[in-house]
């Protein structure tokens, strides 16, 4: 892609402190994100995908600035987001929005539908108290809902069309960019091919550029047209999703392709088995952060952090041994 990217993701770092003893002192860190450089260009759908604990849901709420980065940057459009005041800032994040993963926690359980969505309308002021209301009814029709649903309380309805209110709201200031954090994983098997395709359509009709995380990687394959793949805060592999499904590179890409269900028994391959647990990102290992579960590691592996190399066309890999 020539055009530069809408959102550049340069050398993220993020640690949390771990605070004990009886004066509350900081004691360790734990190490959310380790230098993760990241590009989403206009109209692209990035998915980013790993096991619980690698850091994916801490990258999408760095880059949206929910959460104050230890290192590194995050440029928007040619705007360095950190740099900007909480005024600015304010004033910015009508162009970047976030569907949150819980539909159930993500709304207020004593609002109505129609204050949901207009709270955001109201804060960047958007319109006049009447165009507002014809903005709520417009985006209710769009994500499957009814404007008779809009004087409802998030209880009365199911988990999915929560998850449809929650997508209403972030796009009722027409954002640029939005990142979706799991928006299907609290939902029904059966509703999350529902969202998943209300997801593409919207993307196709707003032209969104979008973030999509996820920790299935059957998921991903259906919205993404690139997909980046964490473990353990680190970036491991980029590639776009027929690269990345078709001859994945890291030897961790291809352990969580090979968990994915194979609905025909006919096509199941060999299972990659990963041994043991996630380290702690407390003391996460030395060199290559994978390699205490990998089953090619070698002595280099535990010296050196591998950097992400060009495998193949726009395909990025960080391994030792396989580039």
């Amino acid at each position: 892609m020539t055009d530069p990217p809408l959102v550049q993701v340069e050398g993220l770092v993020k640690h949390f402190a771990v605070r004990g003893g009886a004066l509350n002192r900081v004691v360790n860190h734990v190490q959310a994100v380790n230098d993760v450089s990241l590009d989403v260009h206009r109209g692209e759908v990035v998915g980013l995908v790993g096991e619980s604990g690698s850091g994916k849901t801490t990258v999408g709420r760095l880059i949206l600035r929910l959460e104050e980065a230890t290192a590194g940057r995050v440029v928007f459009d040619g705007t360095d987001i950190f740099a900007l005041s909480r005024g600015e800032m304010r004033r910015f994040r009508k162009r970047m929005q976030i569907v949150f993963q819980d539909p159930y926690a993500s709304l207020n359980p004593r609002e109505r539908v129609r204050s949901v969505i207009g709270h955001a309308l109201a804060l960047h002021r958007i319109g006049t108290p009447a165009s507002r209301a014809d903005r709520a009814v417009e985006l209710m029709e769009k994500v499957g809902l009814s404007a008779s649903q809009l004087d409802r309380f998030p209880h009365e309805f199911s988990g999915g069309q929560r998850q449809r209110v929650g997508i209403a709201r972030a796009l009722a200031v027409d954002p640029d960019f939005l990142v979706a954090d799991e928006p299907v994983s609290a939902l029904d098997v059966s509703v999350q091919a529902q969202v998943i395709n209300l997801l593409s359509d919207l993307k196709d009709d707003l032209d969104l550029t979008m973030l999509f995380i996820a920790h299935d990687l059957a998921v991903v394959e259906h919205i993404c047209d690139r997909v980046a793949v964490m473990y353990l805060g680190r970036i491991m592999e980029i590639a776009p999703v027929d690269a990345l499904y078709r001859s994945p590179n890291h030897p961790y890409t291809r352990a969580l392709l090979s968990a994915v269900p194979e609905p025909d028994p006919g096509k199941s391959g060999k299972r990659t088995m990963l041994i043991g647990d996630i380290p702690s990102p407390i003391d996460p290992p030395s060199g290559c952060v994978f390699r205490t579960r990998c089953p090619l590691a070698e002595a280099v592996c535990a010296r050196e952090v591998p950097e992400l190399k060009q495998v193949a066309p726009d395909h990025l890999s960080a391994c030792h041994l396989t580039t």
